[in-house]
């Protein structure tokens, strides 16, 4: 992990799912060959570039010249920006707009955006002609190291985030990493969340590696794709070998059951971000963890000081507007995706780099924890 970084051609990551197989293209101006990709994938397709306001300011005119130069015909379909665009309403939107524009089976639908539109524009993909290829081109940190691949697509429910959608793997990722230079600072650095999370789960030594270097990933350096590559790699690696999340995949999930009830607490506003929640989540479970006694305090407390470092928040009560009160934090993370059998599943740690899938957790445990938390506030 404490490789010479440097910059260079584009990190190509192989996603292995045999024929179902793709690649994610990391590095500088690669949404330039986007068009190139995509005629050699799918010679002659048409294309609907699915985005938000946001991004289309920035980025659409790009991506659309980009396949235009391929000779690839292409219309855009541009929505709302923020969480509450992952609902029913928008992706009847969406889907119907996809038919409008006559979308074929055999055309692609490019995902232009963050985390929500590329759940959102993958899920719609998913479910339209029952079934038409997607191609991630993510403009979020937390997107290009997480949410773009994988095939996790879907909506949010009244009763949590995320439980509406579809396993639907993208055939290419396109991850341009000057895309993220135009990022407001505070949505960078709640990306930069799931990047530390790839170190938590089971590499102490990028962990430590990002203590030092991580101001070099903000600025932009090629630590930034170092950083992107390492953590698309680990999450790879753990797909092509539990792709629907039947066993190890789950640690992925780090910070995310806490997390998750926190952002839902929060209406799924701009008051918390969902990279965000899932460092103070990722801050509650190694709490958790040490106070269960499977690890030592110190690292918890090292965690937490890194987060600190970076400007992420990782308390409750550093969600301005407050929470809703404990039992309905409780009913969210019992709503939890991980939840079998009205069991609680928790990602917890043995240590920095030591997460294990925890189930069965005592929810008395939880509420218990949960109660100190908050009383904190």
């Amino acid at each position: 992990m404490t490789a010479a970084v440097r910059a260079g051609d584009p990190v190509v990551v192989n996603v292995a799912l045999g024929e179902r197989g793709y690649d994610i293209v990391v590095g500088r101006g690669v949404m330039a060959s986007l068009g190139a990709r995509l005629a050699a994938l799918r010679p002659g397709a048409g294309v609907a570039i699915v985005t938000d306001q946001t991004v289309a300011g920035h980025h659409l005119a790009g991506a659309a010249a980009a396949l235009e130069a391929a000779g690839l015909r292409s219309s855009s379909v541009v929505i709302a920006p923020g969480e509450g665009s992952k609902s029913w309403r928008v992706l009847e939107e969406v889907c119907e707009a996809l038919l409008k524009r006559r979308i074929e089976r055999g055309d692609l639908v490019v995902a232009l955006g963050g985390g929500v539109v590329g759940d959102l524009a993958g899920f719609a993909a998913a479910i339209v002609r029952r079934g038409i290829g997607v191609v991630q081109v993510p403009t979020t940190l937390l997107a290009q190291v997480d949410s773009a691949f994988g095939g996790k697509t879907g909506i949010n429910s009244a009763y949590g985030k995320n439980l509406i959608g579809a396993f639907h793997q993208p055939i290419l990722v396109v991850a341009d990493t000057t895309l993220l230079d135009s990022l407001p600072v505070r949505t960078f650095r709640a990306g930069y969340a799931e990047v530390v999370k790839y170190g938590l789960i089971g590499d102490a030594g990028f962990f430590s590696w990002l203590e030092t270097s991580w101001r070099d990933v903000f600025a932009g350096s090629p630590a930034r794709e170092h950083a992107i590559a390492v953590s698309c790699r680990a999450k790879a690696q753990t797909v092509a070998r539990d792709e629907r999340e039947t066993g190890e995949r789950a640690l992925l999930n780090l910070g995310h059951t806490f997390g998750h009830a926190l952002e839902a607490g929060a209406g799924f506003s701009d008051r918390l971000l969902h990279g965000e929640a899932v460092a103070i989540g990722t801050s509650l479970a190694f709490g958790f963890s040490a106070r269960l006694g499977l690890m030592a305090q110190e690292d918890a407390d090292r965690v937490d000081r890194h987060l600190a470092a970076v400007g992420l928040p990782n308390h409750p009560a550093d969600i301005p507007g407050g929470l809703p009160g404990l039992d309905d934090l409780m009913d969210l993370m019992a709503q939890d995706k991980k939840v079998s059998r009205g069991k609680l599943t928790f990602i917890l740690a043995r240590g920095i780099g030591k997460s294990f899938v925890a189930r069965d957790v005592d929810p008395a445990e939880v509420r218990a924890f949960m109660a100190e938390k908050l009383s904190l506030r």
